[in-house]
């Protein structure tokens, strides 16, 4: 056998041939005329030994800044948090690795009570009556909410602080193209929400106000206030939120949000290159009907046995796109799972343990910088996330840290233009005094 990976013999080929009746690979592809057949020799490198290849592709991967080698201080949707052992051992399970769609509960029993202790956990940190079996990632829980909104109001406008994740509001535009749906920003003050720009555009064609809790740039957002300007016109009221800070915040729910969704990545989900990750979608009762995706619940045999069933909504539904209250009808199941595991192995304890961690880490930053002479920008309750402005471009310090085996922060000049040389920091309960102080001098002595 030639390939370790494409176990495929001679023999195989053979019966392969003779059971469509063809006598050679050549005759297989007889039907493509010869004149637009490649002749020539594939520009690629010639094959290795599997040695020699691991070898190589080691090295190739050793090019990358990891978060084994290398203390991070960039956020902006994906952190560097501590991931509990057990996760791996639980996800790597063959009967979870490669388990499916579970639509015969017969047989899938473990992934259900898997995805409705997921849903009980989020439904706990977010306040709300029901949530899904999970999205995508944050992104697109967020355009299914605006979408749900818009299709239970029978609006056409969605309006979003400007504060949202910039990728988040670019999923959410997608999305709003293809239903004809008109997606209004509305600006920040100090950080947060304006609270006066979201009345002048608050008014009775809105289908929903979105607004992240924390927000991109790590502030607060008044929830209550933004709350009663939602409500005074019938719209809903969608929050984005990192539900790791609902650990030390009141939940969105406790401040009436209808819809409460984000991304699970801080609960037991590595940062990878930016994904897969799990999006979470929560909804008061009378929404229940229209979420997106699968809903797992809780039930009895015929013999009085607790079980689990995919309920309220059948796989046709999906199917039936006239009918259909979202077009997803997949999820992240084995990274709802990691959550899962994550949450359980934390306990209510943990997870407020380790909220109050960044809380406390990111504030001494903070004044660490402050104390530096670098200007942290945007007074006010943060969580883990922190805004400085810098004398030099964002990409050339980042550079310089890395240097020195220190992912900076994120370069907010990307997506705000008149935030040139700001930088956005995140500071998790991962990094320690000694690694905060390192960062504030690296940056204060590239600054100055």
């Amino acid at each position: 056998m030639k390939h370790r990976y494409l176990p495929m013999t001679e023999a195989d080929k053979k019966a392969m041939l003779e059971t469509i009746g063809v006598n050679s690979v050549d005759e297989l592809f007889s039907d493509i005329p010869e004149k637009v057949r490649f002749k020539g020799e594939y520009n690629i490198k010639a094959a290795k030994s599997e040695t020699s290849l691991m070898k190589e592709l080691f090295q190739i991967a050793s090019r990358n800044a990891d978060l084994k080698t290398n203390v991070s201080f960039l956020g902006a949707g994906v952190y560097d948090h501590y991931m509990p052992v057990i996760v791996d051992h639980v996800i790597s399970r063959s009967e979870f690795y490669t388990a499916y769609t579970p639509y015969q509960p017969e047989i899938s029993q473990g992934e259900l009570q898997a995805i409705f202790e997921f849903q009980t956990m989020i439904c706990e940190l977010t306040g709300m009556d029901v949530a899904n079996s999970s999205m995508y990632d944050g992104g697109t829980a967020l355009a299914e909410a605006a979408m749900l909104s818009a299709g239970h109001t029978k609006r056409k406008k969605i309006l979003v602080s400007s504060a949202v994740h910039p990728e988040s509001k670019e999923v959410l535009k997608t999305y709003a193209k293809g239903q004809y749906i008109e997606v209004i920003e509305v600006p920040v003050n100090n950080g947060i929400t304006d609270i006066e720009a979201l009345k002048g555009l608050a008014n009775e064609e809105i289908a929903a106000v979105i607004v992240q809790y924390p927000n991109f740039f790590g502030r607060i957002e008044p929830l209550k206030e933004l709350e009663e300007i939602v409500h005074a016109n019938k719209s809903l009221f969608v929050v984005s939120s990192n539900p790791l800070s609902l650990g030390v915040l009141t939940p969105p729910g406790k401040f009436g949000a209808d819809i409460v969704i984000g991304d699970a990545q801080p609960f037991g989900i590595p940062t990878a290159f930016g994904g897969p990750h799990c999006g979470y979608f929560a909804v008061t009762n009378k929404l229940m009907r229209k979420v997106p995706g699968r809903l797992v619940g809780q039930t009895t045999d015929d013999q009085g046995r607790r079980g689990f069933v995919l309920t309220l909504q059948a796989r046709e539904q999906h199917i039936r796109r006239d009918k259909a209250t979202s077009n997803i009808c997949s999820n992240q199941a084995l990274n709802a799972l990691a959550a899962s595991v994550a949450m359980t192995a934390l306990g209510k304890k943990g997870v407020r343990e380790i909220a109050a961690a960044n809380l406390q880490k990111a504030h001494y930053a903070k004044n660490a910088f402050k104390a530096a002479g670098i200007e942290v920008v945007y007074e006010g309750h943060s969580f883990n996330e922190f805004v400085v402005k810098l004398n030099t471009p964002v990409k050339e310090i980042n550079q310089a840290l890395l240097q020195k085996g220190i992912i900076g922060g994120y370069d907010l000049g990307r997506d705000y233009p008149e935030l040139a040389n700001h930088m956005l920091i995140a500071v998790t309960e991962q990094r320690s005094k000694e690694e905060i102080d390192t960062l504030v001098k690296e940056v204060g002595d590239l600054h100055a």
